[in-house]
């Protein structure tokens, strides 16, 4: 059975948000749009299948990785001075310097506030690995930004 069309509004609704937030860790800005609306295109075309995943934002993530995949991806391009007004300024260049997978993984999790099933899901990754890239990540982070921590 397939569930209603106003189930697809709703979770496009809350969930449009959270991909294209979750793609600007991977994708260069340009491509983010085209990202979003493959994996929302294949949420439509199969929204019997979707509907019943239990992480479906971390499937269509997925989709939307292969369907805008080129074959060399570059540097984590800086995003613009506009859109980094709340952020202190050097996390992003902290941020660039992380590895690519502990930088997905700090920025599914803390930014986009994603569970760690969830990315390692999208990610393809256990989910030891999802928290060990998390907790590399974040040491890193506050060693570029001279962070102490009271432990």
């Amino acid at each position: 059975m397939t569930p209603a069309i106003d189930d697809y509004e709703t979770f496009f609704r809350v969930n449009e948000p959270r991909l294209r937030r979750a793609y600007c860790a991977r994708l260069a800005p340009h491509r983010v749009a085209d990202a979003v609306g493959a994996a929302l295109e294949f949420a439509w075309t199969h929204w019997d299948r979707v509907a019943m995943m239990e992480y479906p934002v971390a499937y269509l993530f997925r989709v939307g990785l292969s369907k805008s995949r080129r074959r060399k991806e570059g540097r984590l391009p800086a995003p613009p001075p506009s859109e980094i007004a709340h952020v202190e300024p050097a996390l992003v260049s902290a941020m660039r310097r992380l590895p690519r997978r502990q930088r997905e993984v700090v920025w599914l999790v803390e930014a986009c506030e994603w569970t760690p099933t969830e990315t390692a899901e999208a990610l393809g990754l256990s989910l030891s690995a999802v928290r060990t890239h998390r907790s590399r990540g974040l040491e890193q982070l506050r060693q570029h930004l001279g962070v102490t921590t009271n432990a």
